[in-house]
């Protein structure tokens, strides 16, 4: 599946199964078969319990950048097409709205992320950080 066809999919929010860290993991496990999210599917059901996973964890980016590295991704210095980084992003439908760090998957110029409304592409923040997923 290419990245294009993974973001056109009619992805739908879901705590704990499709959000925005997870988004990013079901395009790692399409580009490569490898779920960096496994362990976190289905263990929360809401933005509180979301919260307290990133709190234990010291953070989305500690997070995400455990869940690669531990199944090999390398950080990168000028992420490519189809990379994780992460992005600041307006976040919180449901919870109030505020500017977060998530990941985002790089998209020529742009980055996708998951958003209440699905998936959407646009130009964010990238905050210098990025996992080659290859």
């Amino acid at each position: 599946m290419t990245l294009e066809e993974y973001i056109r999919l009619p992805h739908r929010w879901q705590w704990g199964y499709t959000d925005c860290t997870l988004f990013a993991a079901d395009w790692v496990v399409a580009a490569t078969g490898k779920d960096p999210g496994a362990d976190l599917r289905g263990t929360y059901f809401d933005a509180d319990a979301a919260v307290a996973i990133l709190r234990a964890c010291g953070g989305a980016e500690r997070l995400v950048g455990a869940k690669l590295s531990a199944l090999g991704f390398q950080r990168v210095q000028t992420p490519r097409d189809g990379d994780i980084g992460m992005v600041r992003a307006l976040t919180g439908f449901d919870a109030g709205v505020e500017v977060k760090e998530i990941p985002g998957i790089r998209f020529g110029p742009l980055w996708a992320v998951m958003s209440a409304r699905g998936a959407i592409v646009k130009h964010l923040e990238w905050t210098g950080v990025a996992w080659r997923i290859a």
